[in-house]
């Protein structure tokens, strides 16, 4: 009888545990402490089943039944032993060398800012862009969800977000397991939203059911594996993929480290595994932000120890609460500010990192803390209650400056503001629907710096269908759409002797640059009859 209990029992237990592990998907990783957490009381439950069933039939032996008790204790102890000697306590220099952080020369390195390649617009910006493309589709929103991923891409020498659409549901995925219909890119310099319609249907999503979904898929195909963050980028091709951290760990969950990526086809579900030292040039995000910020706060907290980190805090820094990104060469950076352990609103400078490379340099640029700058820039339209993003440090005529965008309760972008990083209290702000090169002039005209950029003038004829006049900061500027529906913008003060005068209907010669919104016009003159 208790043969056949413990038969019973054991195969019940073995079935429960194959239901867990389809559902749970540890991997069958030592250094991971989900392996621990999962593996060991699937084991240790058997054994506590055939000693307790030859503790019944042959008498209590309290040696033998204590076995499992000895055998987890000592794993704990072990646990805990290594968990000491690799941590900071111990290893201070293991954990400042985590990332290799080398200096910098702003000018040198920072190429100066190109406002027709610039992410203004922030994830939540992004956000509701892409939301509602797909909000106008009645057939796309009954059926699918927008993902919240929106990661931050170089597409095609174009800053992008980029996000898939996800099922909206067990019943929903049952009825479109061919896939949901394709993925938003939102171009975070002009705003425009994207939806791609992929000739087959993305398959493999956190959102799936069954084998589809992606980490279930991504576990059986790799059971070995350390998984780390997930983000969801376009290659040059329109081909979207499932960008997956693998990454190792010195001891259990301790030190962690990216080793590579694994690049999943969400339309095929093939998977490409990198090395580090392999990994494709349009793979943007290989090191994610969280895991980078934590590699800076280690380098800055154990560069003389760990006990120096706790008392003496000589030389110790951190990174700023908060990050954003700027565009390089092809790749994506992050960037975060540095500032003393006191917690002071300035900063002493700041660290770029190349989020495929794992480059990373410091440079020596003391200034005004971002939020010190983000409050800056809101106070000076505080009636206007409007919210500010976290600032992009571009380079501006060689001066180190904070771009933010100031946003309503709807999230739209408002206004520019231009922050100096050296002294906060010089800010200039103007209205977006100017656009971001005529605010980055009247701030280089407030800095009493004279803009070295030439536009990149062109000429046309054009004869004016719509006109408004919209006063902005004491000045008068006209918005003109053209019988081309091309849109142009002027000051008032371009020429008084035609500006005031203009006219539906009228043909005029301008000169123009477009600032990535709109047409500026420079030069007005009236066509000639002839």
């Amino acid at each position: 009888m208790l043969k056949k209990f413990k038969a019973y029992t054991l195969i019940l237990w073995i079935i429960g545990w194959v239901i867990a592990y389809y559902f749970l998907l540890p991997p069958i990783n030592p250094t991971n402490i989900g392996f621990w957490m999962f593996f060991l009381p699937a084991l240790i439950g058997p054994v506590f089943i055939i000693y307790q069933t030859k503790t019944i039939s042959k008498g209590f032996n309290k040696g033998k039944s204590l076995y499992p008790t000895i055998v987890v204790g000592v794993l704990i102890v072990v646990y805990l032993l290594g968990t000491v000697i690799f941590s900071p306590m111990f290893s201070s220099k293991m954990y400042k060398n985590r990332i290799q952080i080398t200096n910098g020369s702003f000018k040198e390195d920072i190429q100066e800012v190109d406002f027709n390649n610039l992410p203004l617009l922030d994830k939540d910006s992004a956000r509701k862009v892409g939301d509602r493309v797909v909000g106008q589709i009645p057939e796309l929103v009954s059926q699918f969800s927008v993902s919240d991923e929106y990661s931050l891409i170089n597409y095609n020498n174009k800053i992008v977000r980029a996000t898939p659409l996800e099922h909206n549901g067990f019943f929903k995925y049952l009825a479109n397991q061919q896939g949901t219909a394709g993925y938003i890119l939102v171009d975070c310099t002009t705003g425009e939203a994207t939806l791609v319609r992929t000739e087959d249907g993305l398959k493999y999503l956190p959102s799936a059911y069954f084998f589809h979904n992606l980490n279930r898929h991504l576990r059986f195909n790799y059971p070995f594996t350390n998984f780390g963050d997930i983000s969801f980028e376009v290659d040059e091709q329109g081909v979207p993929y499932w960008i997956v951290q693998t990454v190792r760990y010195t001891w259990v969950n301790l030190k962690k480290e990216v080793s590579g990526v694994i690049a999943v086809n969400a339309i095929t579900g093939e998977t490409i595994k990198y090395e580090i030292k392999d990994i494709p040039v349009w793979i943007d995000e290989v090191f994610d932000a969280r895991l980078v910020i934590e590699e800076i706060d280690s380098w800055g907290r154990y560069q003389n120890g760990y006990l120096n980190s706790i008392f003496a805090q000589k030389n110790v820094v951190q990174t700023t609460d908060g990050y954003t990104y700027i565009t390089m060469n092809d790749d994506v950076y992050m960037y975060t500010g540095i500032t003393s352990i006191s917690s002071d609103e300035s900063n002493i400078g700041f660290v770029l990192v190349n989020l495929r490379t794992h480059e990373a340099r410091f440079y020596d640029v003391p200034g005004a803390e971002e939020y010190s700058a983000m409050d800056s820039a809101t106070g000076q339209v505080q009636e206007k209650q409007y919210t500010t993003t976290f600032p992009l440090l571009i380079n501006l005529n060689g001066r180190p400056t904070y771009l933010l965008s100031l946003k309503d309760d709807a999230g739209l972008v408002k206004m520019y503001a231009f922050v100096d990083v050296i002294n906060y209290q010089k800010v200039s702000v103007t209205d977006a629907s100017l656009g971001v090169k005529y605010g980055a002039e009247q701030y280089l005209k407030m800095m009493g710096i004279s803009s070295d950029e030439p536009h990149d003038l062109s000429s046309a004829v054009i004869t004016i269908k719509q006109i408004s006049a919209v006063v902005v900061d004491g000045n008068t500027y006209y918005y003109i759409l053209s019988d081309a529906d091309e849109k142009y913008s002027i000051n008032v003060s371009v020429d008084l002797s035609i500006t005031p005068f203009m006219e539906i209907g009228k043909s005029y010669h301008v000169e123009f640059y477009n600032d990535g919104q709109v047409n500026v016009i420079v030069l007005i003159k009236e066509k000639s009859l002839d």
